[in-house]
Formats: structure tokens, C-alpha cells, sequence
């Protein structure tokens, strides 16, 4: 829903604005209901269970959710599970977890297709009762050669005219498991020579003995999508079908099934939007499926993919998915969104939330030499500046150190303003240090780093009013814990696009890096999914999946920094 249609459903709109900030959806809707077609809203989010839902379904469940809600209406959750070779209870139950986490209360609106098998059977008997549909025998081969082309009309089947009496006993006789596999289909009888060839006597029901995950073994013939999703609809009362454009020449044949057995007083209304698309990533379930298959990924929900349940585990939040929808805009143009906007959302709503906390990605010590021996000091840390209400924390301070590898270098280039031999940079809330040298391996490695403090510049500041130019974070070596943080990049090699000629994904092969690191103390007693920024190195979530009791594995959610720019409105 528009910030918009939230702002005038706490009455606080103009007249005039809302009427201008409507979708087309909306106005279609305000149609339907002024001129007595539909008295109510009811929606639905239908998806078949094949699958784990990505960034895109995200849309069309915020959607029908927030129509259902801005009308006063019913919303509703239903599986379209009526192909059982691709559907399995796993992707049910992640559907209806990721569905809830994204805000769709659809309460206890839980439906299957398959609950409606017994009734759309009988609807079919309706259809051939009454010369709307056949038994088939040809093949699946023969019946695309009959269909015809774009240009060409389809030729009728040669059982197009069977009699009624015969179509019923040979109906019976599939649902009784007579047929095998592939060799008789039910048609619906409307137009071989149509221009729109979903309306070319298109399937409605196959033999297909397969045991399904929600009916085990009770039907051995299926009906087809087209025919099964709008019956759904109006079994279940749902006045607006909201569905994507692809579906848009599928409309006809979805008005014909809900209007033709005569059995539904006031059918349903589908209405078509564009998907939202988004650059350079990873949707097709074949794909996921496959880069999941060869352990390129680490599950259906791994971070780097765009699943919903990916988003939540690399550590996105619901409202930072649902401004991004609205951001998308909704429409029937077909557009690309750009991953960078997505970052922009989850930016914006951690920024004020997160505790800012100190942690080392790519460690090496760093000893003070003048500091005490054996002495510990708590520091005083504001938790967030721009948030107040996050209070503060004390932070242990010793003579040993771990910093960030790259804030040391030897031989500085120019406008290099952290640690070298003879410099002097501030330790974050702490003390400034001018760094003395370093020790080095056999190999030219850098492995300890010896600096001396000023004790009068205790939280940051220097009495004497002389300036440093650097400021780096740090952790205390004696009480930091280790850590697992993992960096994310783009799954895809964005300067190559996402496909191969041949269809193979271009992999990017800096996709995930995995440093072991060190935070703060507090830090590991973090819980599965909290949210932390780690000062200059971006926002961090708790994996619920690999960490461990007083092992954290971090991962990052998204840099500090980005170029994209929100767009402003005319």
C-alpha cells in the first residue's frame, strides 16, 4: 500500500491528493464497487508450492494484501498445488512462513487447490453436460500440431464432437485410473480458430498417476492451471484476481471458465500488473535449484540470492522489502528496478535502529607500548549518535589491540591519513597514538605494530587543541571475541550480465568472502538475526543458520555507502 493510501486511511489526505495518488488498480477497484459489481474486496496470494518465493512475489503478496486491508476486505493465502511432480510440503512451509515475516496476515484464510478437486471434477461434468467439453486421445505432441500458429487457425480435434454420454463415461473412467499417462485429456470446446491461442480448446484436466503432498493418492487425473486457478477464485469468494501480465492473454479463458458452467453468481475480475524486476540477479527457480544442486550456494536461502528467505537471513527487514515495493511503484509498463534501491531501503531503516559496534574484519595487533601493563579501562561508547534512545555502552581498552590490517601501512602513498611510522591517528573513543614501527615475518609480513599513546587525550580529544586526520576503530585483544563475518557481493558478474550465450549463469566468483575477525565482548551474546552497524565496514546481522552459542557468524547486510539517489517526484 502507498504512503499515500496509509496517510488517507489515518484520514489524513486531501480529497484531490488522493484521488491523484491512486494506482489503476485502485481506480478499477473504486469502478467496481460505485457502480454495484462488487459490494466487498477480497484478494488472494495464490502461488504454486515449487519453490522457495524471491524479491518479485514480494510485490504481488504486499499488493493484494494492502488492497484487501485499504478496502476493508478479505486477503487470503492459497497454494495452486495441482502439478504434484514439482511440489513439496518444504516449499509450502517456507512460502507461509516468508508470507507472514513480510506483515500478509491472512489469519486462518489457509486454502489449497487441492482442497477443491471433488468440486471443480463436478464443474467439469457441467461443462461436458452441457457440450462445453471432450474427451481427447491425442497426444500432447498432436494437440500442439492441431493448435496451430499465430497466423494459422488450429484444426479441430478429431473427438472434438463425441457425444455427451461418451464424454462422461470416458471423464468417469480417468478419474478411475483406466488410462495411462498421456493418453486422453478433457478439452473445453470453444474455438480452434480463435486469434488468441489459449482460447484453442485448451486442456482442462490429464491423466497423471502421481501421489500428491496434500491428497496422497486419491486422484490419478489433475486439472490444468488455467482451469484450476479460476475456479479457486470463485469458489473462494474472491472478487479481484490480481495477477502479472503474462497472464493478461490467459484473461478470456479465465472469464470463460467462471462464467460458463453458470453456476457463480457474481465471478471474479483478474486484473493484470507488471512484475517487478530487479538487475543483475538470480530468479528462475530452475536456476536457484541448479546452483543449489552443485553446492554453488548454500541453500535456498542463502544470502546472496534474492528469495525472501535469503533476504531474512543475510539479515533484511520486512519494512525495508515493503518500501522497496512501493518505491517500484505499481503499473502495467514493465520496468527494472535497480538493486542499488533495494540497499537504499534497508539503509534507511537501520541507520536509526542499530547499535554501532566495533569489529576487526582483517585483523592485526597492535601494541601500546607506553600504556600500563595489565591495566584494563572501560569506555564510555554512545550505542548510536543519532539515536539517543539507544543509550550507551562501556567498551574494555587495554595495551594490546587488534586493528584493521589496512589501516597500517608501512610506506604510506599520498593522502594516506591512518597508521604509519612516525603519524599519528586517533583510536575511536579512545586515545590518540602515534605509531613507533612494526614487526615483520620471514615472508615481509606485518605482524605486530608498536605505537605509544598520549594518556590527556582519554575519549577522542586532545587538550592542547592539535589536530589528527585519522581516526580508526579497533577491539581489545584480551577480550575480543573471534568471529566469522561474511561479505557479500552480487551473486552475478554485473559487468557481464547475468547469462552466458549457451544460458549458463556468469558467476562472480568474489561473490562471498569469509573473514575470521574479532568484535566486541558484548557482541557474542548476539541472537539469530540481530542487527548491528559495524563502525565503517556496514550494516551485519546474526546468521540464524551457522552461528553458535558464543560463536556469532556475521553477515553483512549492505555497505555504508552508496550511489544511488532517490528519485523526486514532479
Amino acid at each position: 500500500m502507498s504512503e499515500e493510501n496509509i496517510r488517507r486511511e489515518n484520514g489524513s489526505a486531501a480529497g484531490t491528493e488522493e484521488k491523484e495518488s491512486r494506482n489503476f488498480i485502485e481506480h478499477e477497484i473504486d469502478e467496481d464497487l460505485a457502480s454495484g459489481r462488487f459490494d466487498r474486496v477480497q484478494t488472494r496470494f495464490p502461488p504454486e508450492p515449487n519453490g522457495y518465493l524471491h524479491i518479485g512475489h514480494a510485490k504481488s503478496i504486499l499488493l493484494n494484501y494492502g488492497i484487501a486491508k485499504e478496502y476493508g476486505g478479505i486477503f487470503s493465502l492459497r497454494f495452486d498445488d495441482t502439478n504434484p511432480t514439482k511440489e513439496k510440503n518444504e516449499f509450502v512451509e517456507a512460502i507461509q512462513k516468508d508470507v507472514k515475516w513480510l506483515g500478509a496476515d491472512y489469519g486462518d484464510r489457509l486454502f489449497y487447490a487441492s482442497d477443491y478437486f471433488d468440486k471443480m471434477y463436478e464443474v467439469a461434468l457441467i461443462l461436458i453436460k452441457k457440450g462445453k467439453a471432450y474427451v481427447s486421445d491425442l497426444s500432447a505432441e498432436e494437440i500442439k500440431e492441431y493448435r496451430g500458429t499465430l497466423t494459422e487457425p488450429g484444426k479441430n480435434d478429431p473427438n472434438r464432437d463425441r457425444s455427451v454420454e461418451e464424454n462422461l463415461d470416458l471423464f468417469e473412467r480417468m478419474k478411475n485410473g483406466e488410462f495411462a499417462d498421456g493418453t486422453k485429456t478433457l478439452r473445453a470446446k470453444i474455438d480452434m480458430a480463435s486469434s488468441n491461442i489459449n482460447m484453442r480448446d485448451p486442456i482442462l484436466y490429464r491423466v497423471a498417476h502421481l501421489h500428491h503432498q496434500h491428497t496422497g493418492d486419491k486422484w490419478c487425473i489433475y486439472p490444468m492451471y488455467d482451469f484450476a486457478h479460476p475456479l479457486e477464485d470463485a469458489f473462494e469468494g474472491v472478487t479481484h484476481s490480481l495477477c502479472t501480465l503474462e497472464f493478461e492473454d490467459h484473461r478470456p479463458l479465465y472469464e470463460w471458465v467462471v462464467t460458463e458452467p453458470g453456476i457463480f453468481k457474481n465471478p471474479p475480475r483478474q486484473i493484470e500488473f507488471a512484475k517487478m524486476y530487479l538487475k543483475n540477479v538470480v530468479t528462475g527457480k530452475r536456476y536457484i535449484k541448479k546452483l543449489v544442486e552443485d553446492g554453488v550456494v548454500d541453500g535456498w536461502d542463502d544470502p546472496r540470492l534474492v528469495s525472501i528467505a535469503g533476504l531474512r537471513r543475510r539479515g533484511f527487514t520486512p519494512e525495508s522489502i515493503r518500501k522497496f515495493v512501493e518505491l517500484s511503484g505499481i503499473s502495467k509498463a514493465n520496468s527494472v528496478s535497480d538493486y542499488a534501491m533495494l540497499e537504499y531501503c534497508i539503509r534507511e531503516d537501520l541507520k536509526p535502529s542499530c547499535r554501532r559496534m566495533m569489529a576487526v574484519l582483517n585483523p592485526v595487533k597492535l601494541v601500546i607500548d607506553n600504556y600500563p601493563e595489565g591495566q584494563t579501562e572501560m569506555l564510555p561508547v554512545e550505542n548510536n549518535k543519532e539515536n539517543p534512545e539507544l543509550g550507551s555502552r562501556e567498551v574494555p581498552f587495554g595495551k594490546e589491540l587488534y586493528i584493521e590490517r589496512e589501516d597500517f601501512c608501512e610506506v604510506p602513498p599520498k593522502k594516506y591519513f591512518r597508521m604509519f611510522p612516525g603519524n599519528e591517528v586517533r583510536l575511536m573513543n579512545a586515545y590518540f597514538v602515534k605509531c613507533t614501527g612494526c614487526e615483520k615475518d620471514a615472508d615481509g609480513n606485518v605482524t605486530l605494530i608498536h605505537a605509544e599513546y598520549d594518556p590527556a587525550t582519554r575519549g577522542g580529544d586532545s587538550p592542547d587543541g592539535r589536530k589528527v586526520k585519522g581516526t580508526i576503530h579497533w577491539v581489545d585483544a584480551k577480550t575480543a571475541v573471534p568471529a566469522v563475518i561474511r561479505l557479500y557481493e552480487n551473486l552475478i558478474d554485473e559487468e557481464k550480465g547475468v547469462y552466458n550465450e549457451d544460458g549458463s549463469l556468469n558467476l562472480n566468483p568474489h561473490s562471498l568472502t569469509v573473514c575470521n575477525g574479532f568484535v566486541e565482548p558484548e557482541l557474542a551474546d548476539a541472537k539469530p538475526y540481530d542487527r548491528f552497524q559495524f563502525v565503517r565496514n556496514g550494516f551485519f546481522a546474526v546468521d540464524p543458520k551457522d552461528s553458535k552459542d558464543g560463536a556469532p557468524v556475521f553477515n553483512r547486510i549492505v555497505t555504508l555507502k552508496s550511489s544511488f539517489v532517490l528519485p523526486t517526484k514532479n
